[in-house]
């Protein structure tokens, strides 16, 4: 039998979603394949999600690999999907909820291209159909030092990236988000950034078990204001770095420029870890506020401590050894 050792990332049991809220779900269903295609259909009224984790899901998850701190409380359906950056819909927090409603997420297919032996171009229902959902629950920091605790539905990214055979000369993954400017008014200004919106990894950083692609949030499919159909969640990362919305996925040996990079190379770096020791020039990350946690959207926590790697300090540390933690921003 293998036993989880215990993570200064762990939580309480009593910390995690209570059953009866998070797996208030239709019976299961059989394939990732019906999620793509019953479940993103029009993704109108967030569509339930197969349970692709079996009956005892709750229960791996308590036990499983990503737990929360002792203070974590799962933050609310509402704060989740209602307040978020994602400037395809507008630059206010609530722009994309009001604006992302006539963004459709169905059909559709990811671009592969670059240093991998299995380019192409892919439905995302074949792309998810040999992965099981798995039920994540992370930490969410954005750089402009508010957070939410987020549990999310989707695929380790290394098991995608494992199916396109990247070669041995790949070093880095670069992902794009769809363009269209009908659909997402945000993208009809130039001014606010440049289109599309790229972001990058290295590829051990891809390959780390908490790394995955989400499909959904609270066991209902990604939301379009969330990033639906597909989103990268890299956790130990400021929020910037998880891209919403992809189409294109990208081996390559040259590090990618990501699009904060280029607008504001003295603020924004390629890595961008969640670092309480390095302030963003214009405010300090060594504290947070932790928003949604409540019953209402409106209530914000006091302000906390911010965790170096957001709490994955123990599980992603190595990926950095022997970097300067007090300059890689």
């Amino acid at each position: 039998m293998l036993i989880h050792a215990k993570k200064a990332s762990d939580a309480a049991s009593h910390e995690i979603t209570p059953e009866s809220v998070y797996l208030n779900r239709r019976g299961f269903m059989a394939g990732a394949a019906a999620v793509a295609v019953g479940g993103f259909a029009g993704n109108a009224g967030a569509a339930v999600l197969p349970a692709a984790n079996g009956a005892g899901a709750f229960e791996n998850l308590k036990q499983g690999y990503r737990k929360l701190g002792e203070k974590d409380q799962v933050s609310t359906y509402e704060a989740i999907s209602g307040y978020n950056n994602y400037y395809e819909f507008g630059t206010s927090k609530s722009d994309p909820a009001a604006n992302a409603k006539n963004f459709k997420p169905m059909p559709w297919t990811i671009k592969v291209d670059g240093l991998c032996a299995k380019p192409g171009t892919i439905a995302i229902e074949d792309l998810l159909k040999p992965h099981t959902l798995e039920d994540r629950i992370y930490r969410h920091r954005c750089v402009e030092a508010w957070s939410m605790v987020i549990p999310w539905v989707g695929v380790p990214l290394a098991e995608v990236v494992k199916q396109f055979e990247p070669l041995g000369s790949a070093k880095y993954i670069a992902f794009e988000t769809i363009v269209r400017p009908e659909e997402m008014p945000g993208q009809r200004s130039a001014r606010i950034l440049p289109w599309p919106y790229i972001e990058g990894l290295r590829l051990d950083e891809a390959n780390h078990p908490l790394a995955i692609l989400a499909v959904g949030i609270y066991g209902k499919t990604l939301l379009n204001q969330n990033g639906a159909p597909l989103r990268l969640v890299a956790p130990w990362k400021y929020g910037f770095k998880n891209v919403k919305s992809i189409v294109r996925i990208s081996f390559t040996e040259q590090q990618p420029k990501n699009t904060w990079q280029v607008m504001a190379p003295d603020e924004y770096g390629f890595y961008a870890n969640v670092n309480p020791h390095v302030d963003h020039p214009r405010w300090s990350q060594a504290t947070e506020r932790r928003i949604g946690s409540g019953n209402v959207l409106s209530a914000f926590e006091a302000r906390r401590t911010t965790l170096m790697f957001n709490g994955y300090q123990e599980e992603v540390g190595q990926l950095y050894a022997g970097m300067d933690l007090t300059r890689y921003y």
